[in-house]
């Protein structure tokens, strides 16, 4: 955007489907925001160049404020999930490199969705 202003998303916004790594550890922050966090396996296969790319990681997640809290209730370790969110710091100190999926909204996946996902 040309005018000064900023849209709502700056160019940060991530979509991954994956299964939960672990179960999910949650406590509440000194200003009484819950804060969950977890690890999501991902396996694709991913268009690149001319062929196709087996891509397979484990992403961090973390997962502030109340509104989350309902969904975050019913995960467990093996669930399948879609987080939707955008790439931030794993912490609070200028010097980290280590960035993780902060969720905005967490969706739980049916099985038949999940294929070649661990």
């Amino acid at each position: 955007m040309t005018d000064g202003s900023q849209a709502p998303w700056p160019d940060n916004r991530l979509v991954i489907t994956g299964c939960l790594a672990d179960d999910p550890h949650t406590r509440v922050s000194p200003g009484g925001i819950p804060v969950s966090r977890f690890t999501i396996g991902h396996v694709s296969e991913q268009p690149e160049g001319s062929g196709r790319r087996h891509v397979g990681c484990r992403v961090r997640v973390h997962a502030r404020g109340a509104a989350l809290q309902s969904v975050i209730g019913k995960l467990r370790a093996g669930s399948p999930v879609r987080v939707f969110g955008y790439l931030g710091p794993a912490g609070y100190r200028s010097d980290q490199q280590r960035l993780v999926v902060v969720a905005r909204r967490i969706q739980l996946v049916p099985n038949s969705e999940t294929q070649g996902v661990e």
